[in-house]
């Protein structure tokens, strides 16, 4: 038996299939994994998220301790409620683990992943020992993720006046809170809408007036194969230890300046910026019938990569990847599927966003 989260008890009554997701025993589906996903980009749906690991960062010195912890540069959140997203890197610049921290009135929240959770805690307890800053585990609290183009008014039907007029406000990647209720407009399913987190004690409570309401109990199926046509990245697959942001679409979350910040990683980073990146993460279309699935071979002009994350995209009707190339690489590509290569094209993500699809699939 695994770790569970507040809603459980709430998962199984609604029929839901569940498996081992990090140590957690977590819904990957209700019935439909395609339902799900057309719901979010159609309607609203929620996901039961509290197996994430929110830590809070207090302290004299909690600005500073971030500054060398994060490749992103947490003095840009200027006001409570600001988010960034960035990543820990190790010393060679490997991707320890991606993350978001919002800035609070006086400190500031971390949301890391499950599966890293053991992970991260260590690693920031062996390198932010010489800070006056705590970071403080809250295993107290549950989340909720509620996306989709009807996911907005949802949330603020929940809420009470100053607060629902404050929600309602919310540009994307800004949260505002009343007490433990934290609401952030953030997401991993490239529609609109919000990540909600409070009390464990308020989740089933949350949980009821959310699915009265018709929004959709949603799982982890659905929720890879739509962080998957927004083009985000999954820890473990996309980006690891041994890949660099460079290395994974994801240097915009490296802040160069200023040139004084030291943070871990940032030398490693310099040097391999300065050289030049010698493979890239790109986007995939298969131009035929196939299942792509992660680890397959990719062929280019530029020599071979590999499919990091990939998998059926119902919005667009068809196989769609991440995949690690020769930076070289142009658009035409070959995918080993059985021991046969299959045409595909290399492509720029996100494939979808607010339900629009912005990849030529023909």
């Amino acid at each position: 038996m695994g770790y569970k989260t507040p809603l459980y008890d709430a998962h199984v009554e609604a029929g839901a299939r569940l498996v081992d997701f990090g140590g957690w025993d977590m819904p990957v589906h209700y019935g439909s994994q395609i339902d799900e996903h057309h719901a979010v980009r159609k309607a609203a749906g929620v996901f039961d998220v509290s197996h994430m690991t929110v830590v809070d960062v207090t302290g004299a010195a909690a600005r500073e301790a971030l500054q060398y912890l994060l490749c992103g540069d947490v003095a840009r959140l200027t006001a409570p409620g600001q988010a960034l997203y960035t990543c820990m890197l190790n010393a060679e610049g490997g991707v320890v683990d991606d993350l978001i921290v919002y800035r609070r009135e006086s400190d500031y929240r971390m949301v890391v992943n499950a599966a890293t959770r053991e992970q991260d805690l260590a690693w920031i307890a062996a390198h932010t020992g010489r800070f006056d800053a705590a970071f403080n585990e809250r295993d107290d609290l549950a989340m909720l993720a509620v996306q989709g183009p009807q996911a907005a008014a949802h949330v603020q039907a929940l809420l009470d006046g100053p607060l629902r007029e404050a929600a309602a406000a919310l540009k994307p990647f800004n949260a505002v809170a009343d007490g433990e209720l934290f609401v952030g407009r953030t997401g991993y399913t490239g529609e609109d809408g919000y990540e909600v987190i409070m009390p464990a004690a308020q989740a089933r409570d949350w949980w009821r007036d959310l699915l009265a309401a018709g929004v959709r109990p949603c799982g982890l199926g659905a929720r890879d194969t739509l962080r998957l046509e927004a083009g985000l990245n999954l820890y473990g697959t996309d980006m690891t230890q041994d890949t660099s942001p460079l290395e994974s679409a994801l240097g915009w979350t490296v802040a160069w300046a200023p040139e004084s910040r030291d943070f871990i990683g940032r030398e490693a980073l310099t040097r391999q910026k300065a050289e030049g990146v010698t493979r890239r993460l790109c986007g995939l279309v298969l131009g035929e019938r196939g299942v792509l699935r992660n680890h397959l071979r990719v062929r280019t002009d530029a020599g071979e990569g590999e499919i990091t994350s990939g998998s059926f995209a119902p919005t667009l009707g068809r196989a769609i990847a991440l995949a690690r190339v020769p930076a070289a690489a142009q658009a035409h590509c070959e995918v080993e599927i059985r021991g046969q290569w299959k045409a595909a094209r290399l492509v720029r993500p996100p494939f979808v966003r607010h339900g629009r699809i912005l990849v030529d699939v023909d």
